[in-house]
């Protein structure tokens, strides 16, 4: 993340990547790992069945965490890539669009009936296309260098970033709330889409 204060799991992953240093482990390898993780964990969410549902919180939230070694390891192994920059984004616009996918699947014969799978639709449709905004972001802003792996980030703020939200996922799901977060983070999520196409078209104004 580039020039922003280093968020807290970001520093607990930053000290439990370090016996892989010398390890035959990539960087890439990790980020595919942890889209395995995400994907697993999204499918158990669409099961609609509560026991799936709180192992499947727990998975993905797994998932989100380790989304963090791989950008770790690679700058202590100073194995950063444009390669590994541009796959960590496919793998959290897909991990977020599954998730968002899935819960609408999962609760599509519940209350939200039909709604359930429009909130997915969308949830999911901005999660992708914040990778593309975001993607536009750091290509207009001057103090990015996608070459060495850095990215724009999220919003954060007393070392917590706004990603950080989905480590609830797993508490508010044990607590039998799933359904209400889904609601509040598919509109979340579309919000956080608008933003970041208003941060982009910012940057490219002042640009002109």
């Amino acid at each position: 993340m580039a020039k922003s204060a280093i968020p807290y799991d970001q520093r607990i992953a930053r000290a439990l990547v370090r016996p892989l240093v010398n390890s035959p482990v990539t960087p890439n390898q990790i980020t595919i790992l942890t889209l395995l993780f995400a994907l697993s964990g999204a499918a158990m969410l669409a099961n609609g069945d509560p026991v799936y549902a709180n192992w499947g919180a727990g998975v993905f939230i797994f998932s989100r965490f380790l989304d963090h070694f791989d950008g770790e390891l690679a700058r202590q192994k100073q194995m950063t890539s444009r390669l590994g920059y541009y796959l960590d984004y496919i793998s959290g616009s897909l991990s977020y669009g599954a998730l968002f996918l899935c819960l609408g699947i999962g609760f599509r014969d519940g209350q939200l009936g039909a709604w359930a799978m429009a909130l997915g639709a969308a949830g999911a449709f901005s999660a992708v296309a914040s990778m593309f905004l975001n993607l536009g972001i750091d290509k207009a802003s001057d103090d990015i260098d996608a070459d060495a792996g850095e990215a724009i980030g999220y919003p954060g703020l007393a070392g917590f970033e706004l990603e950080d939200g989905i480590y609830i996922l797993g508490p508010i799901t044990w607590a039998g709330w799933l359904e209400p977060f889904f609601i509040v983070a598919g509109i979340g999520a579309s919000i956080y889409c608008l933003w970041t196409c208003w941060v982009l078209i910012n940057l490219r104004r002042k640009s002109q």
